[in-house]
């Protein structure tokens, strides 16, 4: 009987829990009945939008709900509610949570995807989005600016969602202060997967912005707390902290290229974050500071090589008397109890001093402001390789004070001694990419003003009773799975993708059938062309990863009968093309490759390799908004065409240029009248990595006599030039190239015959961006 009677029980309850949900859930199936359903909501409602595809749709979801019956946006599916089009979000109110969207296959008609606002007035408090996924939701145009989250009001929260993709102007989420009702936000944004973000080739590439440098004097309060950075690469700041009294706690930055930034505001605590790097690509950053009163404190470096701007533990210089926008010096900061393994010069200070460029800045750009007032100590630091330069002093260090710290050095001098004691402890491996010192001796614990309220290290166990220099205390090494992605990001989006075996397509000299062969292919498929020429009439687009090859050791030959003007591979986005070993034939009207003329909303990339180029207008031309990663010329041979290679569109003066990498290798250049190669960044600033031409091995004969010029070798603004072992021979200019002394433009071992000059100047003036 008591069996039967409790049987029932579970019955009505159960039937009445599913009333009770069904009653105060609105399946909606279109426009319409999703604005009546945000109209008439009540506290405790669901509004859940049909699996499906929502295509140009911007939904504006406004309402009042209680923090015990909030109002909730959900998908039928978490994963399976596609916001496609031109759509986007807007959410005001309180209390009300958005949930399980897929925002893909389109962009924003507004400069937000997210917006916790639908006014300057009408913004969101205690609001929540969770479990969402943003991916590839570009701008048509790179230079069109947006935000894909932005947040206003006060405590709202944006948490396990999977943010990636992002390739055109603006952070991918910021924090706004903009009015009273954003100021003392107290922002949550946690458990997030900020997947990668490809080089911007300009600014405005931060993964998250915390308040503008004209709102900098303003508390946000915000909290960034275990999420997962991967492959951020957008620009040097992953995180740019420019509001006061900010959290950044227990993330992970994983191969990211950049560093968390206090760029304007004061008064961050930057603590238990992972910086993990590969020892090899110099991008990876760590920390870098600006201004006063922060607090760096139990953070873990890994294989982090990256130099001045990303160094491990970059202290800037700042300007005297600096207006908001610029650079405030570093005063009353703590950098304490953090563990540095197998990083180069991990201690850089006076980083950005611009002191011997005076004479081509305005003094207000003149960073000679050194740190005061700075602790740098109960920090360790273990070198696998000796380091001679374990601090790099760009100016003086002299108002930092250093107590407690060690190193394992191998023995290896690096005249700091006083500053960093030598020790002789070895690492214990945790877990992948995690090595702590093994300690075998006590050491001193340098307290200073506030030190006891550190109660924690980095894996959150008590340093009250038991505490220890170093980011973590000896003998607890809990370490957490920091790589488990199955931790960060929407639990039902994995971007983890399948490696699949190429299929080898071969094709024939048989008319039309190459274009259709790569038309039908897909993502990472060969097309191999048996020997023959090929006639092609029309461009054929390059829209996914493909590799064209000769079959044999002889060369196909693909002889391009297009308009004038027109390309033979038109580079679309997504379009990653590897020529290799063809013979390319134009009617010197006409392109070899070309991106877009517009419309180029995600990148594209070429390796051209053993191919013979001839009797085009361009061999390469790459339209303004246009952005290659890696651009490669390599054992290739280029003759008697009107233009080489340009990419000197970005004449914005907005810091942007056209690729990150532009590699010409054992290549020859023969009669090319102009533009040889033209690759130009306009606008000078410090947040990106400023391009990348080496050319090396490589000869050059009787070219550039059309350049207006008279250089043959054009790269101005260009950050990291590298000319090597080349040839240059009967070129009428007058140089061959101007070197950015101040900057990393480096020559060497070439031989010049008759054709003018390589010049270096030390200061090159630039159009500043501010």
């Amino acid at each position: 009987m008591n069996k039967l009677v409790c049987l029932l029980l579970v019955v009505a309850l159960s039937f009445s829990c599913k009333e009770s949900v069904k009653s105060s859930d609105t399946l909606v199936k279109t426009n319409k009945e999703l604005y009546e359903a945000i109209t008439n909501a009540k506290a405790g409602d669901n509004i859940v939008l049909a699996n499906g595809v929502w295509e140009n749709v911007e939904i504006k979801f406004v309402g009042e709900g209680t923090e015990k019956a909030p109002i909730t946006l959900s998908a039928e599916t978490p994963g399976k509610v596609f916001i496609e089009g031109v759509s986007n979000l807007e959410i005001a109110g309180h209390y009300l949570i958005v949930e399980g969207l897929y925002f893909r296959n389109g962009y924003t008609p507004t400069s937000n995807v997210i917006a916790f606002r639908t006014s300057e007035e009408e913004v969101a408090n205690y609001s929540r989005v969770t479990n969402c996924v943003i991916l590839d939701f570009n701008q048509k145009q790179r230079d069109k600016d947006d935000l894909w989250i932005q947040l206003f009001g006060k405590h709202n929260q944006v948490d396990h969602c999977y943010i990636a993709g992002k390739t055109n102007g603006g952070p991918t989420l910021r924090v706004d202060l903009k009015g009273n009702q954003s100021i003392r936000n107290y922002h949550q944004i946690v458990n997030n997967h900020f997947g990668p973000r490809p080089r911007k080739g300009g600014a405005r590439g931060e993964s998250i912005q915390l308040g503008s440098s004209f709102t900098s004097m303003s508390p946000s309060n915000t909290t960034i707390a275990n999420n997962l950075f991967e492959e951020c690469n957008g620009e040097v700041e992953i995180i740019s902290s420019k509001t006061n009294f900010n959290e950044i706690r227990n993330n992970v930055f994983y191969k990211s290229e950049g560093s968390v930034v206090t760029r304007h505001g004061n008064y961050a605590v930057i603590d238990g974050n992972y910086f993990i790097g590969d020892g090899v690509n110099k991008n990876f950053g760590g920390i870098r500071l600006v201004n006063t009163g922060h607090w760096v404190i139990n953070n873990y470096f890994y294989n982090i090589i990256g130099e001045n701007f990303r160094s491990p533990l970059a202290v800037m210089n700042g300007i005297p008397k600096s207006p908001l926008n610029r650079y405030n010096q570093v005063t009353d900061v703590v950098v304490a109890y953090n563990t540095y393994v197998n990083c180069k010069s991990p201690w850089q200070f006076g980083v950005g001093t611009n002191i011997a460029q005076a004479d081509v800045l305005p003094k207000s750009e003149i960073r000679s402001a050194r740190a005061l007032r700075t602790n740098v100590a109960n920090n360790i630091i273990y070198n696998k390789t000796g380091d001679k330069n374990v601090i790099i002093e760009h100016d003086k260090a002299d108002g930092v004070r250093f107590s407690n710290n060690i190193i394992n050095n191998q023995g290896v001098d690096f005249g700091n001694k006083e500053r960093i004691e030598p020790n002789k402890f070895e690492l214990t491996k945790v877990s992948e990419n995690i090595f702590l010192p093994k300690l075998t001796g006590e050491f001193d614990i340098y307290q200073g003003f506030g030190f006891e309220t550190i109660t924690k290290d980095l894996f959150g166990n008590s340093r009250v009773d038991n505490n220890s220099i170093g980011a973590t205390i000896q003998g607890k090494l809990n370490a957490p799975p920091i790589l488990d992605k199955t931790k960060y990001g929407a639990s039902w989006y994995s971007n983890e993708v399948e490696i699949i075996e190429p299929n080898v397509i071969e094709v024939t000299a048989t008319k039309g059938q190459l274009e259709a062969k790569i038309a039908t292919a897909k993502a990472g498929d060969i097309i191999s062309l048996n020997p023959g020429k090929y006639q092609v009439s029309k461009s054929i687009v390059i829209n996914k990863t493909i590799t064209i090859q000769s079959k044999g050791s002889d060369k196909a030959e693909i002889v391009f009968e297009g308009l004038e003007n027109t390309p033979v591979f038109e580079l679309n986005p997504y379009g990653i093309l590897n020529i290799k070993n063809i013979i390319l034939t134009g009617n010197n009207s006409n392109y070899a490759f070309a991106s877009l003329k517009e419309n180029m909303s995600n990148h594209f990339g070429l390796t051209v390799s053993g191919c013979e180029i001839s009797d085009f207008n361009y061999v390469l031309k790459v339209y303004k908004e246009s952005f290659a990663e890696k651009i490669t010329f390599e054992n290739t041979s280029i003759s008697n065409c009107e233009n080489g290679l340009e990419l000197s569109e970005e004449t914005n003066d907005r810091g942007d240029y056209n690729t990150e990498y532009l590699t010409v290798n054992s290549c020859t250049f023969d009669n090319v009248k102009q533009n040889v190669i033209d690759y130009y960044r306009g606008g000078y600033d410090e947040s990106t990595i400023g391009g990348n031409l080496n050319v090396t091995n490589s000869t050059f004969t009787n070219c550039g006599e059309k350049e207006p010029n008279k250089m043959l070798l054009n790269h101005r603004g260009i950050v990291y030039v590298n000319l090597t072992k080349n040839t240059f021979k009967n070129n009428k200019v007058d140089y061959v190239a101007i070197l950015w002394g101040a900057k990393e433009n480096y020559e060497s071992d070439n031989e010049l015959n008759n054709s003018g000059k390589i010049k270096t100047e030390e200061n090159l003036k630039m159009t500043l961006m501010y």
